[in-house]
Protein backbone atom coordinates (compact mmCIF):
# COMPACT_ATOMS: atom_id res chain seq x y z
CA UNK A 1 0.00 0.00 0.00
CA UNK A 2 1.74 3.24 -0.89
CA UNK A 3 1.67 6.27 1.48
CA UNK A 4 -1.35 8.28 -0.05
CA UNK A 5 -3.68 4.98 0.50
CA UNK A 6 -2.45 4.77 4.06
CA UNK A 7 -3.11 8.18 5.10
CA UNK A 8 -6.22 8.12 3.79
CA UNK A 9 -6.74 4.19 5.58
CA UNK A 10 -5.33 6.00 8.66
CA UNK A 11 -7.92 9.57 8.14
CA UNK A 12 -11.09 6.90 7.67
CA UNK A 13 -10.59 4.82 10.21
CA UNK A 14 -9.74 7.95 12.54
CA UNK A 15 -13.05 9.38 11.66
CA UNK A 16 -15.34 6.40 12.24
CA UNK A 17 -14.33 5.88 15.62
CA UNK A 18 -14.30 10.00 15.97
CA UNK A 19 -18.08 9.86 15.12
CA UNK A 20 -18.66 6.53 17.13
CA UNK A 21 -17.30 8.74 20.21
CA UNK A 22 -19.23 11.51 19.59
CA UNK A 23 -22.64 9.86 18.66
CA UNK A 24 -21.99 8.37 22.35
CA UNK A 25 -20.95 11.58 23.99
CA UNK A 26 -23.80 13.74 22.28
CA UNK A 27 -26.36 10.74 23.18
CA UNK A 28 -26.19 10.94 26.31
CA UNK A 29 -26.12 14.25 27.24
CA UNK A 30 -29.88 14.43 27.06
CA UNK A 31 -29.97 12.03 30.13
CA UNK A 32 -27.43 14.17 31.78
CA UNK A 33 -28.66 17.60 31.21
CA UNK A 34 -32.34 17.00 31.36
CA UNK A 35 -32.48 15.24 34.70
CA UNK A 36 -33.60 12.06 33.21
CA UNK A 37 -34.69 9.56 36.84
CA UNK A 38 -32.12 6.93 35.57
CA UNK A 39 -29.08 9.23 35.59
CA UNK A 40 -30.07 10.99 38.51
CA UNK A 41 -30.02 7.85 40.01
CA UNK A 42 -26.47 6.96 38.83
CA UNK A 43 -24.90 9.82 39.46
CA UNK A 44 -26.92 10.19 43.24
CA UNK A 45 -25.23 6.68 43.67
CA UNK A 46 -21.57 7.77 42.39
CA UNK A 47 -21.73 11.21 44.68
CA UNK A 48 -23.66 9.38 47.75
CA UNK A 49 -20.69 6.73 47.92
CA UNK A 50 -17.96 9.51 47.25
CA UNK A 51 -18.92 11.13 50.40
CA UNK A 52 -20.57 13.99 48.20
CA UNK A 53 -23.68 14.01 48.95
CA UNK A 54 -26.37 16.40 47.53
CA UNK A 55 -24.08 16.97 44.52
CA UNK A 56 -25.24 14.47 42.12
CA UNK A 57 -26.60 17.58 39.24
CA UNK A 58 -23.17 19.00 39.79
CA UNK A 59 -20.99 16.14 38.85
CA UNK A 60 -24.01 14.69 36.49
CA UNK A 61 -23.79 18.53 34.74
CA UNK A 62 -19.86 18.64 35.14
CA UNK A 63 -19.47 14.97 33.39
CA UNK A 64 -21.92 16.17 30.37
CA UNK A 65 -20.26 19.34 29.71
CA UNK A 66 -16.67 17.53 29.67
CA UNK A 67 -18.69 15.32 27.03
CA UNK A 68 -19.83 17.90 25.00
CA UNK A 69 -16.41 19.45 25.22
CA UNK A 70 -14.38 16.55 24.09
CA UNK A 71 -16.87 16.27 21.09
CA UNK A 72 -16.65 19.26 19.57
CA UNK A 73 -12.86 19.08 20.28
CA UNK A 74 -13.02 15.75 18.42
CA UNK A 75 -14.83 17.50 15.72
CA UNK A 76 -12.12 20.35 14.90
CA UNK A 77 -9.75 18.17 12.59
CA UNK A 78 -6.68 19.59 13.73
CA UNK A 79 -7.32 18.66 17.40
CA UNK A 80 -8.71 14.95 16.93
CA UNK A 81 -5.80 13.65 18.93
CA UNK A 82 -6.34 15.87 21.76
CA UNK A 83 -10.07 14.53 21.75
CA UNK A 84 -9.40 10.94 21.64
CA UNK A 85 -7.03 11.72 25.16
CA UNK A 86 -9.92 13.38 26.51
CA UNK A 87 -12.24 10.51 25.34
CA UNK A 88 -9.66 8.03 27.00
CA UNK A 89 -9.60 10.14 30.00
CA UNK A 90 -13.27 10.49 30.46
CA UNK A 91 -13.76 6.83 29.95
CA UNK A 92 -11.25 5.70 31.95
CA UNK A 93 -12.99 7.18 34.75
CA UNK A 94 -16.64 6.07 33.56
CA UNK A 95 -15.05 2.41 33.16
CA UNK A 96 -12.83 2.56 37.20
CA UNK A 97 -16.50 3.52 38.39
CA UNK A 98 -18.36 1.00 36.94
CA UNK A 99 -15.67 -1.63 38.49
CA UNK A 100 -14.78 -0.37 41.76
CA UNK A 101 -18.17 1.52 43.23
CA UNK A 102 -21.56 0.30 44.07
CA UNK A 103 -22.90 0.83 40.20
CA UNK A 104 -21.33 -2.55 39.03
CA UNK A 105 -21.05 -3.38 35.29
CA UNK A 106 -25.05 -3.11 35.07
CA UNK A 107 -26.73 -0.87 36.77
CA UNK A 108 -29.96 -0.77 34.91
CA UNK A 109 -29.96 -4.76 34.38
CA UNK A 110 -29.65 -4.48 30.52
CA UNK A 111 -26.84 -6.63 30.07
CA UNK A 112 -24.10 -3.75 30.60
CA UNK A 113 -24.84 -1.15 27.78
CA UNK A 114 -23.44 1.67 29.57
CA UNK A 115 -20.27 -0.08 30.40
CA UNK A 116 -19.79 -2.00 26.84
CA UNK A 117 -20.41 1.46 25.56
CA UNK A 118 -17.69 3.15 28.02
CA UNK A 119 -15.44 0.43 26.85
CA UNK A 120 -16.07 0.96 23.01
CA UNK A 121 -15.36 4.70 23.68
CA UNK A 122 -12.05 3.93 25.80
CA UNK A 123 -10.67 1.71 22.98
CA UNK A 124 -11.88 4.39 20.46
CA UNK A 125 -10.03 6.96 21.71
CA UNK A 126 -6.95 4.84 21.66
CA UNK A 127 -7.45 4.37 17.81
CA UNK A 128 -7.92 8.25 17.45
CA UNK A 129 -4.78 9.30 19.59
CA UNK A 130 -2.45 6.49 18.00
CA UNK A 131 -3.82 7.36 14.14
CA UNK A 132 -3.02 11.13 15.25
CA UNK A 133 -0.24 10.88 16.99
CA UNK A 134 1.60 13.04 15.21
CA UNK A 135 -0.82 16.00 15.69
CA UNK A 136 -0.56 15.10 19.21
CA UNK A 137 3.34 15.54 18.98
CA UNK A 138 2.50 19.02 17.00
CA UNK A 139 0.72 20.69 19.51
CA UNK A 140 2.66 19.59 22.24
CA UNK A 141 5.32 21.10 20.68
CA UNK A 142 3.32 24.32 19.93
CA UNK A 143 2.58 24.69 23.58
CA UNK A 144 6.11 24.22 25.01
CA UNK A 145 5.65 20.25 26.34
CA UNK A 146 8.04 18.94 23.21
CA UNK A 147 11.83 20.21 22.52
CA UNK A 148 12.10 20.54 18.65
CA UNK A 149 14.33 17.30 18.34
CA UNK A 150 12.14 15.47 20.08
CA UNK A 151 9.34 15.31 17.59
Amino acid sequence: MDRTAGNTVRSTVAWIATLWVVYIFIWYLQYKFLGHPGSVDLFTTLTDWLGFHGHEKAMRIGTGSCELLCAIILLTPGLQGLGGLGAITLMTGAIFFHLVSPLGIDPYNDGGILFKQACSVWTCGLVIAVLRRDQLAALAHRVGLLRPHMV
